[in-house]
């Protein structure tokens, strides 16, 4: 890797050790003396609260809305100018997010226009493109499994019939954009340290 700031993105159904592999990479690339800058959406901007209360079923959104205000949490996410994505990478960080716009097209783009939520994300000119994203996989069973055994409380998406869904549409999302983005997809149903050498395998490329 040259010393140029990456922006890498991981994605995965509820459950699938995000956090987790997140967190390791961080601790690989600072350790070969990069600087590593972690951040996720919902970010802890004023509409990333109001996602958040969304998501755990605190107020009720509509898909629409809740389509819309990632848009418009991500574009504060990209540019504003103390913790923005944009001005990490300047100031050569890595930048590790947990969840992106390919969320928002498999989550929201499940239930409601997809056409409509992929636009709004890919043709905004400031929300940044990836370097690489990287899909830690799980059926829905494992991943509910996972759910049930470590959370005591559940967002509204997290019933197996929903990540069906969702695990569906990231497929089709990633073969609408596999031309497009630099997409990775890791089995996420293994050791934690089997995952992360792969995810290290596949970012020091």
């Amino acid at each position: 890797m040259n010393n140029k700031g990456k922006f890498i993105v991981f994605e995965g159904i509820d459950g699938s050790g995000k956090t987790t592999q997140i967190n390791k990479l961080c601790e690989y690339l600072e350790q070969k003396g990069r600087k590593v800058y972690v951040t996720s959406e919902p970010t802890i901007s004023l509409t990333g609260g109001m996602l958040r209360d969304a998501l755990s079923g605190v107020s009720k959104r509509t898909s629409c809305e809740m389509a819309a205000m990632f848009v418009l949490d991500r574009i504060f996410h990209n540019v504003n100018n103390k913790w923005g994505i944009e001005k990490m990478l300047a100031d050569g960080y890595d930048v590790l997010c947990d969840r992106y716009y390919y969320s928002s097209l498999a989550y929201q783009g499940s239930e409601t226009d997809e056409c409509w939520v992929r636009e709004m994300n890919l043709n905004c000119p400031e929300i940044r493109r990836p370097d690489c994203c990287i899909f830690l996989d799980l059926t829905p069973e494992q991943s509910m499994a996972r759910i049930n055994r470590n959370r005591a409380t559940q967002e509204i998406y997290e019933n197996e019939e929903k990540l069906t869904q969702v695990r569906n549409q990231f497929y089709r999302v990633f073969e609408q954009l596999r031309e497009r983005d630099n997409i990775q997809i890791v089995d996420a149903y293994r050791s934690v340290e089997e995952i992360h050498q792969d995810i290290v395998a596949l970012v020091t490329k």
